[in-house]
């Protein structure tokens, strides 16, 4: 399994460090793509190592390889670091593209803002936190706050209190190969 995170600095701690060590549980290949490479840090302060640069998907082969070699896509929350994510024109792109392969894609909490801003939403249930309510539904799909919410490809959930059952399952449909 290759696990591809995607965040940027000021993520919400809780869920970058749980999905990491519960993905290396699994594997040994994940990466996490950042604005930055090496130490960064989270809203909370705690630290994490970026290992690839969101500037890498601006080279068409490295884009192509980690479309085709990545089994898993995490999106995980943080307000601040969303913000700044979701303008990032060829992240958004990328979002889009993976999802058409039907691999998994993971989201919790404001990552729905990702899902949203790659246009892939659209007649889903989606989950994300409570004050997206609006913005999943303006995009044409159903916000439902449940713990986990699988539609398609898609495993979403709307807040860190759920990282086990949210990273559970999306684990779970890897390994079945859905």
């Amino acid at each position: 399994m290759n696990a591809l995170i995607i965040t940027w600095e000021n993520f919400q701690d809780q869920e970058l460090v749980y999905p990491f060590y519960r993905l290396k549980e699994e594997t040994e290949n994940v990466k996490i793509m950042a604005n930055v490479t090496g130490k960064f840090f989270g809203i909370m302060g705690v630290n994490m190592n970026s290992h690839v640069l969101i500037s890498e998907l601006n080279d068409e082969a490295k884009y192509n390889h980690y479309i085709n070699e990545t089994d898993i896509l995490v999106l995980p929350g943080g307000v601040k670091s969303l913000e700044k994510l979701r303008q990032e024109k060829r992240v958004i792109q990328f979002i889009s593209d993976f999802a058409k392969t039907g691999k998994i894609i993971a989201s919790t909490c404001h990552g729905a803002q990702l899902l949203i801003s790659a246009k892939i939403v659209k007649g889903k249930n989606i989950s994300g936190y409570y004050s997206l309510e609006d913005d999943i539904n303006n995009a044409g799909a159903k916000y439902v706050n449940e713990p986990v919410v699988v539609d398609g490809n898609i495993v979403s959930s709307p807040h860190y209190d759920h990282m086990g059952i949210w990273m559970k399952t999306a684990v779970e449909l890897v390994k079945n190969g859905l």
